[in-house]
């Protein structure tokens, strides 16, 4: 699940006369991220100081602290897929929270900031565009170890990727895939680590299968038009197949691998210096927002609502309700738990992989000091 989150252009070899039930189709969006300056003015004298303190008094809007201004809000970096959704969920009920907040002091406020691929909120993080993002978890490590300046504070996630077939094929194994054409996103994807894992349980490698990398919008055209034989993503580009009818999971991380980790919250080194607190909440809303999604399905439907509209994901809401509830632990959220020998594993398979080239230090790349003191936030939607 690496890059292209923004529309399913059909694959060639008949993808355009696909059904518009094969795909996803995306509302691309324009992204404008603005550098606020801020300008110092010598001010003589205390008079002048004092009318200036004024002036800037009465121009703060009602409900604002004549005290402190309320500082911006954080600008999270996501992707839209549903191994994200605690993101959306964690801000509209922070945002709800501080609409229904008596009192003068300023309170902490997060968006989400929609990107179309993970290369792109890398690209930001690294150059300090955002402070913080959902990103793929070996990527992070690979990150910390160039000495980029970045650390993962919470789990975004549990399982949630699979590796689908087309309904009508003869394949029940993967060793009846011995010389197909397997689609993933990128080799540096965790969903790739899940297919190495699934062809070694059967004694293959990837050199037994032909790999092609396709961004995940574009696989359930591909797979309709027969361009791939399987293809291997995260949600919720396996539904779109498999609910339109003509796709159907071969295996699925729920089954396979349930401690299995994607994306994980990112946090560049400076905001946890400079702004300890913040962190703090988002993580508390974070795991929060992870809890109440895990508790009944009513909650699941409200964090669909949420997520199909155009501020977060802007996509089709019956195909992410189908992640939701086929079957409900498709996905899940609740045990947002950070384990240091999943992440040990995570590395090892990355290392076999050929993507991380020397074991990183777990310190290097975690700061486990936000879970251990989080507070799961309560979530009033």
């Amino acid at each position: 699940m690496l890059s292209g989150y923004c529309r399913i252009i059909p694959s060639p070899g008949g993808a355009a006369n696909a059904p518009a039930s094969a795909g996803i189709f995306l509302r691309s969006a324009d992204y404008i991220m603005n550098k606020k300056g801020l300008m110092a003015t010598r001010v003589q004298g205390r008079r002048q100081l004092l009318r200036h303190a004024a002036a800037a008094a009465v121009a703060l809007p009602l409900g604002v602290s004549r005290a402190v201004a309320a500082p911006k809000p954080l600008q999270v970096g996501g992707l839209p897929v549903t191994c994200n959704l605690t993101l959306p969920v964690a801000c509209v009920a922070k945002a709800t929270s501080n609409a229904a907040a008596k009192g003068d002091g300023p309170l902490f406020e997060f968006e989400y900031s929609k990107y179309n691929g993970w290369p792109e909120v890398k690209e930001s993080l690294m150059a300090g565009r955002i402070q913080a993002g959902y990103m793929l978890a070996p990527l992070v490590m690979d990150l910390a170890d160039k000495r980029i300046p970045v650390k993962i504070v919470s789990l975004g996630h549990r399982s949630g990727a699979v590796i689908m077939v087309r309904t009508d094929s003869p394949y029940k194994q993967f060793k009846d895939l011995a010389r197909k054409r397997v689609a993933v996103p990128s080799r540096f994807a965790v969903d790739f680590l899940f297919l190495r894992k699934m062809l070694a349980q059967e004694g293959m490698t990837p050199k037994d299968v032909e790999i092609v990398e396709m961004a995940p919008p574009d696989m359930p055209a591909a797979l309709y038009a027969k361009a791939v034989d399987a293809y291997c993503t995260g949600e919720p580009f396996g539904a779109a197949a498999q609910r339109a009818g003509y796709a159907r999971a071969l295996r699925m991380t729920r089954d396979e691998w349930r401690n299995y980790i994607c994306c994980v919250l990112t946090v560049r080194e400076e905001l946890i210096r400079d702004n300890r607190p913040l962190v703090q909440e988002l993580v508390n809303h974070v795991m929060g927002a992870g809890v109440w999604l895990d508790q009944n399905q009513e909650n699941r439907n409200k964090a669909v609502a949420i997520a199909a509209g155009r501020k977060f994901f802007n996509q089709d809401p019956n195909i992410i309700r189908f992640v939701m509830e086929n079957p409900t632990d498709r996905v899940t959220y609740g045990d947002l738990r950070m384990i240091r020998a999943e992440f040990e594993e995570l590395m090892q398979l990355s290392i076999q992989a050929g993507t991380i080239k020397q074991p990183i230090a777990y310190e290097k790349y975690m700061d486990e000091s936000f879970v251990k003191a989080a507070r799961a936030a309560p979530i009033p939607l």
